[in-house]
């Protein structure tokens, strides 16, 4: 299966095709080509133009590190010591740089840069599934099993930065590691392709840049179900003859000539400035895996020793460290994904084994890379303007069942925020004493995406169109949380 980070459909070469033009279902694939119809037009200009030097905008770039499975909350930033022992579990809480607040014993690297961090305790959603696509679009709507990622998907937020052209010329906007949500999973599940880190109805040419990986693990006689193995290897860019299979310079012309058939209400709307700019998003996708600057920042061997040990030496420390340094290339948006490696590795998904997967797997891979990469971007004057977001897509039951594990839960979880505008030391929202549902402050995914939006320089109420013209918000709704900013 290809994993092209960037898709460009295929156009016939019929000579009867090409004797009487393009076709209607040609026009009709042409990305983005639909969205400059219509009164669209003028606000889809401004959106573009508008995060261009905006005076609110505090950040440049967001690092979400998606621990993909559902952390139990209630065992990490939101204990509850003084519940029933079925439901307050086998950790103690410890206090934390910030007076007043405890977090689980096993984060000590984590508690010491609490008073940096904003921590919502309080994310409610309906979505009871492994599915990305709330935490990353603000989209709750659609059907929570869905496994596969669709066409009429929103965009996430990658996908709009894309979109608004944001970021240097020769980086892409959005990239996406160690591989798609989903890819670990795929010889057990085959066509599992979680939705999320997609441009859904924008067009797939603004998904992310997907990285490849090819992890190895320690040899084991007999594999057991959740007692993972960590996963080594780096984050790498796809093989360019891979990539690039279908994407042809050929085609690109084919677009171009399109575009000049278009009649003269598109043609006023085509020499924009701004469209220009969208419309060279196809000469990006294909340079782009050649571009010098790109290989760089995936190249973890012009970092020292010292740093790679710091991040950890496996693959999520490794993409990580490869997310500091899209950073630093000027990338708005990084996606990590806490894959589960089939049948290796299991992330956060913990219906077994809990306590035992957080003490011995998950915890300390997290309190070493999380506050590796604060301080790390705070030494090299980054995290005033990076936004750095720990959550996942749901939490986990209040009641610990007979087999040591916690169910889905999406009533209650958290989020954690840090830099980049984020008002430090912040504790917002609060759940009952079982953490099974907010009690102050319940927020959703779409406020959180909302308050990223804004804190980027994008207007939170932008519209952009969806597969059938409508016009749709790209916060879905949702409100910026104002008592989490600076």
């Amino acid at each position: 299966m290809s994993r092209s980070p960037f898709k460009v459909p295929q156009f016939s070469t019929d000579h009867n095709e090409r004797g009487r033009g393009f076709s209607r279902r040609d026009v009709l694939q042409i990305g983005g080509l639909s969205l400059f119809s219509g009164m669209n037009v003028p606000r889809l200009l401004r959106a573009a133009d508008a995060t261009i030097g905006n005076p609110e905008r505090k950040a440049k770039s967001v690092i979400l590190f998606n621990l993909l499975g559902g952390p139990s909350h209630q065992d990490m930033f939101d204990l509850k010591p003084e519940a029933p022992v079925e439901v307050r579990g086998e950790f103690r809480p410890i206090d934390t740089s910030l007076s007043g607040l405890q977090i689980c014993e096993h984060m000590p690297g984590i508690s010491r840069i609490m008073h940096r961090a904003a921590l919502i305790r309080s994310v409610t959603h309906g979505y009871n599934a492994h599915n990305p696509l709330p935490i990353m679009t603000g989209y709750s709507g659609g059907p929570p099993g869905q496994l596969k990622n669709e066409a009429t998907d929103p965009p996430d937020i990658g996908a709009v930065c894309q979109f608004l052209n944001l970021g240097p010329s020769d980086m892409p906007g959005a990239v996406c590691l160690p591989c798609y949500p989903g890819w670990g999973e795929s010889s057990a599940y085959p066509g599992i392709r979680r939705p999320g880190p997609y441009g859904g109805y924008l067009g797939n040419q603004y998904d992310p840049l997907f990285s490849v990986c090819e992890p190895k693990y320690a040899k084991r006689e007999k594999y057991q179900v959740y007692d993972p193995v960590v996963p080594m290897c780096e984050p790498m860019l796809p093989k360019v003859s891979e990539a690039t299979a279908h994407i042809t310079r050929e085609q690109i012309q084919i677009r171009r000539r399109l575009l000049e058939r278009i009649d003269e209400p598109f043609e006023v709307a085509r020499r924009s400035s701004a469209i220009h700019r969208m419309q060279h998003f196809q000469d990006r996708a294909f340079d782009m895996l050649t571009s010098s600057r790109v290989r760089d920042a995936f190249d973890l061997n012009l970092e020292s020793d010292t740093m790679r040990n710091q991040y950890g030496r496996n693959l999520f420390g490794s993409s990580m460290l490869t997310a500091r340094r899209l950073v630093e290339a000027g990338v708005p948006y990084i996606s990590i994904h806490a894959e589960n490696f089939i049948p290796y590795c299991f992330t956060y998904d913990m219906h077994q084994k809990n306590f035992s997967m957080l003490k011995d797997f998950n915890l300390p891979i997290l309190d070493q890379l999380l506050p590796a990469l604060v301080i790390d971007l705070d030494e090299r004057g980054l995290l005033d303007s990076t936004v750095v977001m720990v959550m996942g897509e749901m939490g986990r039951t209040p009641k610990i069942s007979d087999k040591a594990g916690r169910d889905h839960w999406p009533q209650c979880g958290f989020c954690l925020l840090i830099g980049g505008g984020i008002k430090e030391g912040t504790v917002y929202g609060k759940s009952d004493k079982q953490a099974a549902y907010p009690t102050e402050n319940p927020t959703s995914p779409a406020d959180i995406v909302c308050t990223l939006y804004h804190l980027l320089g994008i207007d939170p109420h932008t519209m952009v169109p969806d597969a059938l013209n409508r016009p749709r918000s790209i916060a879905h709704d949702g409100k910026v949380i104002w008592d989490i900013l600076a």
